[in-house]
């Protein structure tokens, strides 16, 4: 994803798979605490369903929606941690195997959490 744009820009954006079937609209964007790169968007799928976590790498912008290169199903399969609080390393590590997706760069550090941009609720 493009690393110029402001990751508090993504929350109410529009998100679609790879097929351009729309999955739902950002609700929080999380950051790498330790460097404050966006990886993960949790998506709110519906009105009563939950939100799905998405890598942010490599989903792009497209006309201001944010495209994930995934299936739907895939997406709404993802494990679920709820949202509102820290992405555990371990948590994160399950989220890449289920993508499919290999963790970049040097292994986790076990001290390393993952933080979260508030959603538009304010919290």
């Amino acid at each position: 994803m493009q690393t110029d744009i402001d990751p508090r820009n993504l929350i109410g954006r529009k998100a679609f798979d790879r097929n351009g079937a729309k999955i739902g609209t950002i609700d929080e964007v999380y950051l790498d605490d330790a460097t404050g790169v966006p990886e993960w968007a949790a998506i709110r799928t519906g009105l009563f369903s939950r939100d799905a976590f998405v890598p942010l790498e490599p989903s792009e912008l497209v006309e201001g929606a944010l495209r994930v290169p995934f299936d739907r199903a895939l997406i709404k399969d993802a494990p679920d941690f709820g949202v509102g609080r820290h992405l555990s390393p371990e948590q994160e590590l399950q989220l890449y195997h289920h993508y499919g997706l290999d963790v970049a760069g040097p292994a986790t550090p076990p001290d390393r959490d993952f933080g979260r941009l508030a959603g538009s609720d304010g919290t």
